[in-house]
């Protein structure tokens, strides 16, 4: 099966999310499995930086308001997975973040930007690279929500289907609308922009195109498969979700033991694993100095590493935090985002210093160490479409508190008296979003955390879980059969 992945991250040559965790461990896996798979990037300053190897596929010419546009073909490092980079300086060759400028501001031409991207990727389907064509095109967000569109157009026009396509929902809040009057921009036949394509509330939406132009839906956990095809979750696109709930499955997304191991993590100062777990106490340990806070064991120590957004419930977790400190507990946070936010963080860190510290950016090592560091992680989502951090925190002994949504409930399973009792129980799970559900939870948190033998045994059974990429490649081999062109 040849199948190209079309993303705008990888990891670990650029990442702003989880995007890039699965761009980065899913074709590797689908490659362990016999897959050709690909993928095809913009050409951002990391990842021409990063991809080795670099040879020229096609010439392109002037598109999308660029003056020179080129195809190169290189390969990704460590997993040998063969990369495709849209070489167009006037469109991606900017510092800094890929989406937006300094001032957090999307660029003005970001239209453009994706729209070569998805039409690249038809012409993948076409034949751009005379030695490879895919057989399925696998659209990852909105940012290749037009891939479908092209695919389509072309299928139109030819008579014939080039490649099955999927697009896959990593997070259906970002949809990629655009005015209206921009459509002409794309290329596409002039009908696609109707209710029954492009067109949303008069806007261009990549990631609606995506969603009724793709032959199969996938999005990251099951759950979330099927919150998004009611209203509260559905951010408007519920109805054409529900229209193609035959077509709509959730795969849930994986881990990378070859980056997320605690027993071979470079990154943490001391290497453990479920059989032998007295290496986490000493991380714990060593974050306590590094953070400034105060070196103890008598408390569980409560992390959370994200993005600083409403959606994450991190306002909850303000108003937790005195509780969290009056119960002997500790607390540390690694992100960045709404500045309200980072304001309010810094400011509980400077009153309690003891026992909250805040570290605002992105720094990937020190997340290693605070997940491995961590009795607790947070997780208190609004919506979560699956959630990385959870499984992370399973994985290194650090019981996730959730609430009880999207990929978050499908991955952990809360410590209830009867779960304890029936040897399930992974972490803390909530279910109102509010200042009571969180409470509730971390009192829970606290209680097992003084039982210490009953803190051991879900901490293991949280290490022991499986959720590996693998399997998430064996449901997307399934998939793509069905879609495949031969």
């Amino acid at each position: 099966m040849r199948v190209l992945h079309v993303c705008t991250e990888i990891y670990p040559l650029l990442k702003t999310g989880g995007l890039a965790d699965v761009a980065g461990a899913l074709p590797a896996a689908q490659a362990r499995e016999g897959c050709d798979a690909r993928v095809l990037v913009p050409g951002f300053p990391a990842l021409r930086a990063g991809i080795l190897d670099q040879q020229p596929v096609a010439e392109l010419g002037s598109v999308f308001g660029a003056a020179s546009v080129r195809l190169l073909r290189g390969v990704l490092p460590d997993s040998g997975v063969s990369a495709y980079v849209i070489d167009a300086p006037d469109l991606y060759d900017r510092p800094g973040n890929p989406y937006a400028d300094a001032a957090n501001h999307a660029y003005p031409d970001n239209l453009q930007r994706f729209a070569l991207l998805g039409w690249v990727a038809a012409r993948m389907a076409e034949g751009l690279d005379p030695a490879w064509r895919p057989q399925v095109v696998h659209a990852h967000d909105w940012h290749a929500g037009l891939a479908p569109a092209y695919l389509k157009a072309a299928e139109h026009a030819t008579g014939r289907k080039l490649a099955g396509s999927v697009q896959t929902i990593h997070n259906l809040a970002y949809q990629g609308n655009f005015p209206g009057h921009l459509f002409g921009y794309l290329g596409l036949p002039a009908h696609f922009f109707d209710i029954n394509g492009v067109e949303f509330h008069g806007q261009c939406s990549f990631l609606k195109a995506g969603l009724f132009f793709a032959d199969k839906i996938t999005t990251v956990s099951p759950t979330y498969a099927r919150e998004i095809q009611h209203a509260e979750q559905g951010c408007g696109l519920d109805g054409l979700l529900r229209a193609r709930a035959n077509d709509l499955s959730g795969i849930l997304n994986g881990v990378d033991d070859a980056v997320w191991n605690p027993a071979v993590d470079a990154a943490i100062p001391a290497r453990y694993d479920a059989g032998m777990p007295a290496g986490k106490r000493a991380c714990k340990a060593a974050l306590q100095r590094e953070a400034g806070l105060a070196v103890r064991d008598d408390g569980p120590l409560f992390v959370i590493v994200s993005r600083l957004t409403e959606q994450k419930g991190l306002h909850l977790v303000l108003a937790a935090l005195p509780l969290i400190v009056q119960r002997g507990g500790q607390f540390m946070l690694l992100g960045s985002g709404d500045k309200a936010l980072e304001d309010a963080f810094r400011a509980a860190a400077a009153d309690q210093p003891q026992s909250v510290a805040v570290r605002i950016g992105y720094d990937e090592q020190l997340s290693h160490r605070l997940i491995a560091a961590g009795d607790v992680i947070l997780v208190p989502s609004r919506f979560e479409p699956c959630g990385l951090t959870q499984l992370y925190g399973l994985k290194y002994g650090t019981l996730p508190l959730v609430r009880r949504v999207g990929g978050l409930a499908d991955t952990v399973v809360d410590a209830s008296l009867e779960n304890l009792g029936d040897g399930l129980a992974t972490g803390f799970v909530f279910e109102a979003f509010d200042e009571s559900g969180i409470g509730a939870a971390l009192r829970r948190a606290f209680a097992l955390y003084e039982r210490e033998a009953d803190w051991r045994q879900v901490q293991a059974l949280g290490m022991r879980q499986q959720f590996d990429w693998d399997a998430a490649a064996d449901h997307y081999a399934a998939l793509y059969q069905q879609i495949a062109t031969t």
